[in-house]
């Protein structure tokens, strides 16, 4: 972690929970840091001028505060929107599936810039191949992902229900996105794509 109280960081919102009347829980990938937990104060105001840019798996520089428990953000500037995600429902499940997985599989406050890149990555390929080609990303990534954390040596290949059920292991928690993208996918024209 950084000396200063007040610290810059580049990062992807992975998760978002309601606090109180108007303030946000926010669960921040960066890459300069690893996953940190910080609060939005007073982002669901109708006021606020930085809640468009701190949505799920939105790419954004922000200004954090330490705090004891949490820390704060004051500012954000987006990087990377990802409109053309969330416009579509099979898309957007796929990259919730990708959030999740970062944030269950990694601990908090520990830098890892190449899961960094590869989730980056990850969420750029969802924006832009085809739909029918989506699940076979999530896969790759997920593959990945278990690599990069020591998991699984790296080469060895889990599949289907085998490697849902390694990761809840690990995670000793359901994912809980995995069901939703899969049925999305099942209803995707095929194309050979397993």
């Amino acid at each position: 972690m950084t000396t200063s109280r007040v610290y810059k960081a580049e990062g992807i919102i992975l998760k978002r929970k309601n606090y109180g009347e108007a303030d946000r829980i926010l669960t921040v990938f960066t890459k300069e840091y690893g996953k940190v937990r910080a609060i939005a104060k007073g982002i669901r105001k109708v006021s606020s001028r930085r809640a468009p840019h701190l949505e799920i798996f939105m790419r954004v520089a922000v200004v954090l505060h330490m705090g004891k428990s949490l820390e704060s953000i004051s500012e954000v500037t987006p990087i990377k929107v990802y409109e053309d995600i969330r416009t579509d429902l099979a898309r957007v499940s796929i990259a919730y599936y990708l959030c999740e997985l970062v944030d269950n599989l990694l601990p908090e406050r520990q830098e890892h810039r190449d899961v960094f890149t590869l989730l980056t990555d990850a969420l750029e390929d969802v924006r832009t191949i085809p739909v029918s080609h989506i699940y076979k990303v999530s896969k790759t990534f997920t593959l990945e992902l278990l690599w990069a954390l020591g998991y699984l040596p790296r080469g060895k290949a889990l599949t289907g229900i085998k490697l849902q059920d390694f990761i809840e292991a690990i995670t000793e928690r359901r994912i809980k996105s995995t069901h939703f993208a899969r049925l999305l996918i099942d209803q995707v024209p095929s194309s050979g794509v397993k």
